[in-house]
């Protein structure tokens, strides 16, 4: 779920929207977690650390969009998740909404697909907690 090797914690985890489609990230084999899987935006959290602002700041770095230029965004629910290894993980999750169609990626992806809601059910290869995320934020 994050950028690094990944040890059991908390994260954020921030769906991205335009156009009511929802942007998928194909994660980088240069990734110590998930690579090669499709994702949201996320990153590690550590303590003390605001999650609004951890958020804001995983967006603009694996995306490029600033706060200023997103139309929305808002917290959702937290989550209580376990991985393949059993693992609890604690996941913030947000949902931003932006006008921009193209993205400017970091080294954490190799590729983003903007989906429409109904059509990400089909879309191989994601993580196996993308969909608790997205109904969290949905509902």
């Amino acid at each position: 779920m994050v950028a690094q090797t990944a040890r059991p914690g908390i994260v954020v985890a921030v769906v991205l929207t335009w156009r009511g489609r929802i942007g998928l990230f194909k994660r980088s084999r240069d990734v110590g977690h998930d690579a090669g899987h499709w994702h949201c935006i996320t990153g590690h959290l550590d303590n003390g650390d605001s999650a609004h602002a951890q958020a804001l700041l995983e967006l603009f770095e694996e995306t490029g969009i600033p706060a200023a230029e997103l139309t929305d965004f808002r917290p959702g629910p937290v989550l209580e998740l376990p991985d393949a290894r059993g693992h609890c993980w604690r996941v913030h999750t947000f949902r931003a909404g932006t006008t921009r169609r193209k993205l400017r990626l970091n080294w954490e992806h190799d590729a983003y697909r903007w989906v429409r809601p109904q059509d990400v059910p089909r879309f191989d290869g994601q993580v196996p907690w993308l969909r608790n995320v997205l109904e969290a934020i949905a509902a």
